[in-house]
């Protein structure tokens, strides 16, 4: 099952973020992807509680997930989660570099 789980995260990679240019994987926006209960579970979060795509990118990123699985897949039960609260620190490297951000 740790195939589903990579499969879902090189989904989450086609999910960008509209006004920074860059995934949700590589912002560091996806905190856990885990089977639980018969379903994967995806604990993400949003750079900020008002940020403006609150609304619509976890409905992408939760489409992303289950279009990429196909049908026979777990259901796919996206959280949106504030704790911790995201920091430009869980970056990856290549991402706070393109956001001018030094490590």
């Amino acid at each position: 099952m740790t195939d589903v789980i990579e499969q879902a995260r090189q989904a989450l990679r086609t999910v960008y973020d509209p006004e920074l240019g860059l995934d949700v994987v590589s912002m560091g926006l996806v905190y856990d992807l885990r089977l639980e209960d018969g379903r994967l579970v995806v604990e993400m979060t949003l750079t900020t509680p008002g940020c403006p795509v609150a609304e619509s990118l976890p409905g992408q990123a939760a489409r992303a997930v289950a279009d990429a699985l196909g049908p026979d897949a777990p259901e796919v039960d996206l959280r949106v989660v504030w704790d911790p609260p995201w920091t430009p620190e869980r970056l990856e490297p290549e991402a706070a570099a393109a956001l001018g951000f030094r490590r």
